[in-house]
Formats: structure tokens, C-alpha cells, sequence
């Protein structure tokens, strides 16, 4: 099985995810989203795979959240925040051929394995 995981090393949610991922024996492409940031159009896919809204894919508690004022922004203001600020972005995204999951927590990426 292949799988794709936008990751965050820093992350211990990301990092459970990943290791889920490989004991499962998937073959994984790792996607470090804070050095390759997807594009808009990519990033709402993944928002739209995974069942979730913009603002349930967005780090509320990132500094830049409260210092760019994010409450009451829109969803398209919010992806633009989360392209140009990607700590923002809630991790981690994997991605296999039966579906996207957002894996917080961790045992959701179980749904698409």
C-alpha cells in the first residue's frame, strides 16, 4: 500500500502517524508541508478529502492565529494564512488510496489502511 503523509518531524502526532504508517508496511512518501507548502488548490483537497472545514484544518493556537487576528476570517483568507504561515496548517494529512484523514488522533489513519 502507498501512503503520503504531510509531516511534521517536530510533531509527535505526526511522528505517531508516520511510525502507524510503516508498521502497517505501507510504502510512505513524507512530505515535510513546512518545506514544500502544498499549493491552495491542493491544500482544499485535502481539507475536502478529509471531511474537514478550513477552520477544523487550522492550528487555533499558533501565534500567528491571534497576530494575524484569524477568528472571524473566512475560509478562503484562512488558506491563504495557513499557505503563507504553514505552522498553521494541523497535521498530520496522510493520504492513501482509500482516503485522506486528518490523524489526530493517531488511530484514524486505521479508517484508510
Amino acid at each position: 500500500m502507498d501512503a503520503t503523509i504531510y509531516h511534521n518531524p517536530k510533531c509527535s502526532k505526526s511522528r505517531q502517524a508516520l511510525a502507524r504508517l510503516q508498521e502497517a508496511g505501507a510504502t510512505v512518501t513524507v512530505v515535510k508541508y513546512l518545506d514544500q507548502v502544498p499549493s491552495k488548490a491542493e491544500l482544499r483537497k485535502l481539507i475536502d478529502d478529509a471531511g474537514l472545514t478550513v477552520r477544523q484544518a487550522v492550528r487555533t493556537r499558533e501565534a500567528e492565529y491571534k497576530e494575524l487576528g484569524l477568528a472571524d476570517a473566512t475560509d478562503d483568507a484562512l488558506l491563504d494564512a495557513m499557505l503563507t504561515h504553514p505552522r498553521l496548517i494541523e497535521r498530520p494529512f496522510v493520504v492513501t488510496a482509500k482516503g485522506t484523514r486528518m490523524a489526530r488522533p493517531t488511530e484514524a489513519v486505521d479508517e484508510i489502511l
